[in-house]
């Protein structure tokens, strides 16, 4: 797409003198007269965090974005139709592989910028810098409450109890929390490979199951509500959240500055936004149009409820790996961005003290809270997943990169003969996130309005089932 290359004259080069001198711009230097033992914690918190190759990268984006995403697929393709659902799978993931190149491309322009608030003070100065952080770390928690949420589900499902779905919802939130403690991407990402594992034969399980489901029942395969074109005359708020479940899907640009500030080589991020990119187009397009085939309309989300009682628990029981690894990933991004923020000019910030290590808890386990008012207070899954979208994917994900390509490392006149096809393509990203705000916002809150109004929900804080 003629994507711009990068180098020391690129205006706004994190080369730039006068760039390094901004106060809202990182600043990674240690503090003055070091003694030895505090230059050794800082040695050994250096090596701790830059340990992360191009594979540990596709497995850390991996566990952040194939999970959750994967669950409410089918659901959307019910709404949309077989054809809308795989056009929106394939165009949807194509254009999360681009806005991620050009992420990792700001990156390697930039090396000091270590999570998306400081792409924003590049962009903005100090009020960006918070704006987008603030945004950040708000995703972020809406993501874990996601996970929390769905762990709620899972463990209610599995046990089949009448036990309060808040108790099972605390358990969810402290499972979240222990799993949180490692402070380490390279720590966590040997996790990713069970993580990985566990989502496939999750969504193998709930494929092999509703293909025989649907094969045993009266009239077989061929008898399954299924459609090309969308049926029952969906409205325009059921369209767009079912858009948004899939943009949900392809969150994981939001944490690609974190987990690269974190690789020993980061110009080798291409080689996993597009195993990344590629397994995720593939996995989400089969896993939709195979099981909204087997089950056809009436197909549940999160899918695993889908596959009948006995396999759904199987199913619910081999995906609770990815749901909890998914979420503490998310708690920990939020972590590291708050913890280093705070000790920004103290070896407390490599969490390798006891004082480091003290505050670590602390801050996951407020976040972690958080994260389980947000599940509470959001009871129904795909709205929470819309609401992360509308509020947060559409930016991070798709309105921004396209900024920050024509502002950051966009080199000569964007109507130029070089720049012409890229900045239309960038244009048509940034119009598409957009329209994800609006439009996702307003769809999610008239949902939520008629979900309470027709009772189809539980309370917030209450028992009931979710």
């Amino acid at each position: 797409m003629g994507s711009p290359s990068v180098d020391a004259t690129t205006p706004g080069n994190a080369s730039d003198p006068q760039l390094a001198a901004k106060p809202w711009f990182p600043d990674s230097k240690a503090p003055d007269a070091l003694g030895d033992g505090e230059q050794q914690i800082i040695e050994a918190g250096e090596a701790k965090y830059h340990r992360l190759g191009w594979k540990g990268l596709t497995v850390m984006l991996i566990v952040e974005a194939i999970g959750l995403g994967s669950l409410s697929i089918p659901s959307a393709f019910a709404t949309l139709g077989m054809v809308a659902g795989v056009i929106c799978c394939v165009g949807i993931g194509l254009i999360a592989i681009y806005t991620s190149y050009v992420i990792g491309q700001v990156k390697l322009a930039f090396p000091a910028v270590r999570d998306y608030g400081d792409a924003g003070a590049l962009l903005m100065g100090r009020w960006g810098r918070e704006l987008f952080t603030f945004m950040l770390i708000l995703q972020l928690i809406f993501l874990t409450g996601s996970n929390c949420l769905t762990g709620t589900i899972a463990l209610r499902y599995i046990t089949g109890s009448g036990i309060c779905s808040v108790i099972f919802g605390v358990v969810s939130a402290i499972i979240l929390l222990l799993l949180s403690i490692p402070s380490s991407f390279a720590d966590m990402s040997w996790l990713g490979y069970l993580d990985f594992a566990s989502i496939l034969a999750a969504i193998g399980i709930t494929i092999i199951a509703t293909g025989i489901r649907g094969h045993d029942a009266p009239g077989g395969l061929a008898a399954v509500d299924w459609s090309s074109m969308p049926q029952g005359d969906p409205t325009f708020s059921d369209g767009f959240i079912a858009i948004s479940n899939i943009v949900f899907a392809y969150t994981f640009a939001s944490c690609l500055f974190s987990f690269m500030d974190e690789m020993h080589t980061p110009k080798d991020f291409t080689k996993s936004i597009w195993a990344l990119g590629v397994l995720q187009i593939f996995i989400y397009t089969v896993t939709g149009a195979t099981i909204y085939a087997f089950v056809g309309q009436d197909v549940a989300s999160p899918a695993l409820e889908s596959a009948g009682v006995l396999v759904g628990k199987v199913a619910f029981g081999v995906a609770l790996p990815v749901i909890f690894i998914s979420g503490a990933i998310c708690t920990i991004v939020a972590g590291r961005l708050i913890h280093g923020r705070i000790y920004a000019n103290s070896v407390t910030r490599y969490i390798n003290t006891p004082k480091g290590w003290i505050t670590w808890i602390i801050l996951i386990t407020v976040l972690t809270i958080l994260a389980w008012v947000i599940a509470e207070a959001i009871p129904f899954f795909d709205d929470l997943l819309s609401i992360a979208s509308a509020l947060f994917t559409s930016g991070f994900s798709f309105y921004l990169p396209p900024i920050m390509w024509y502002v950051l490392i966009r080199k000569g006149p964007w109507y130029s003969k070089e720049n012409l096809l890229t900045s239309l393509v960038n244009l048509f990203v940034f119009i598409f996130g957009l329209i994800v705000l609006v439009g996702g916002m307003y769809s999610t809150i008239q949902d939520i309005r008629n979900n309470y109004a027709t009772g189809n929900v539980r309370s917030p804080f209450t028992c009931g089932a979710v």
